[in-house]
């Protein structure tokens, strides 16, 4: 894993530097303003510095694992061995920055691990100073006892947070393989905290086409908040970034849902129509070719209704035929991990899709948005966590799922 500061006049411009160094695959770890010093500082023109992270596939070496601790689950699955810690930390100009993100995740895993573990550990002396943080060493001796009860502390922990067994099993097995003696806790944290970050990947928003409209088009089952999420998303680019944006509903079996939707566009001014047929559909691509977006509702559905869903498709193939496309898959953040799955499995049968959640009001445990990214591999865009419109919908950022997952405060 590699790990890189950019300094620049913006976020994007330090960003698109990083990209040229490292490639497109990084992972923005941090992005905070740089103070400038000197007498004239204030003369100087503010900068912002970029920290991002690449994983590095070809350059993983195993490392001898220590003793797996007893848990109540199926066995882990065998994962590709990843690089030392340590040596990935020091790479970073200043692990400090990861810190900061992790905020009180150090601190809770410790007492957790004092209060239910306390026959297994032995205490060590706290190291200060290094880079203005302190770390909780592994002795030589007490290896095993600390790395169990750190690991089983991480495991039941992302367990709570409704992470998979399955995928819990995998990150607690990659943290073993880092975990030996003289290896501080404060480095296995931080490595389990990146892992989880560059899991989820790179958040995918709405993106403007090379030329022409662009079809934006949300799926998902009843009830998720599909059009709500339309109406936020279309306020922001219409209001924020001043697009030229329409809205279209191909769901003609809930009147209420196009009602809906037609009272956002007109607060908006932005023109609505209803689609009945593939022609009408043709004929709307005509009409807002000269539009910066075109934003389809599409009906939810029962699962098992082929027909349906087949008729939903059609929409989606003129479209895509007609104008460049993508797909968002709006999910309820409250739905169970299993009909998730379906859902999913079902929509991956019809179209590629991007990932939104919705409700994140109504959870306190965000283990689904994991187990989902994991699953289907599609990438996260948006998460809602209200019904004010425009307000409740925020880009995804992957730094504060992971630190709430992995215990944290502030998710």
């Amino acid at each position: 894993m590699i790990i890189k500061k950019f300094t620049a006049r913006t976020e994007q411009e330090a960003t698109e530097e990083a990209k040229k160094v490292l490639g497109n695959g990084i992972v923005i770890m941090n992005v905070r303003p740089v103070k400038n010093s000197g007498f004239f500082a204030f003369l100087k023109p503010q900068k912002v510095e970029v920290t991002v992270a690449l994983e590095e596939e070809n350059e993983r070496t195993p490392i001898q694992p220590v003793i797996k601790p007893v848990i109540p689950s199926a066995p882990a699955p065998q994962v590709a061995p990843i690089k030392n810690l340590e040596t990935d930390v020091r790479k970073a100009d200043d692990s400090s920055i990861i810190e900061e993100k992790l905020d009180s995740l150090h601190s809770l895993l410790e007492q957790n691990i004092r209060q239910n573990e306390k026959e297994d550990i032995v205490e060590e002396e706290v190291k200060k100073g290094e880079e203005h943080h302190s770390e909780v060493t592994v002795g030589k001796n007490e290896t095993s006892e600390e790395a169990i009860s750190f690991i089983k502390v991480l495991y039941n922990t992302l367990l709570e947070n409704e992470v998979d067994e399955k995928y819990a099993n995998q990150l607690t097995d990659e943290i073993e393989k880092v975990t030996k003696a003289n290896t501080p806790l404060q480095y296995a944290l931080e490595n389990v905290y990146q892992k989880m970050v560059l899991k989820f990947g790179k958040t995918e928003t709405i993106t403007p086409s090379d030329s022409g409209v662009k079809a934006e088009v949300f799926i998902g089952p009843t009830g998720v908040g599909k059009t709500t999420t339309i109406a936020k998303l279309a306020s922001q680019l219409y209001l924020t970034q001043k697009k030229k944006v329409a809205l279209v509903t191909i769901d003609t079996y809930r009147i209420a849902a196009a009602e809906q939707l037609r009272t956002y566009a007109s607060i908006l001014e932005i023109p609505f129509r209803v689609i009945y047929s593939i022609d009408e559909m043709k004929q709307a691509a005509e009409d807002f070719k000269d539009y910066d977006y075109l934003m389809v509702d599409t009906a939810g559905h029962p699962l098992h209704d082929v027909a349906q869903r087949e008729n939903t498709k059609k929409f989606i193939d003129t479209l895509s035929e007609l104008m460049d496309i993508e797909n968002f898959l709006v999910l309820s953040a409250t739905t169970k991990y299993r009909d998730l799955t379906e859902i999913c499995d079902c929509y991956a049968e019809m179209v590629s899709y991007k990932l939104i959640f919705t409700k994140m009001d109504e959870t306190a445990a965000a283990g689904n948005l994991y187990n989902i990214r994991m699953r289907t591999g599609a990438a996260m865009s948006y998460i809602t966590n209200g019904q004010n419109v425009p307000d409740d919908i925020a880009v995804f950022d992957a730094q504060k799922i992971v630190k709430g997952l992995l215990g944290g405060h502030n998710r």
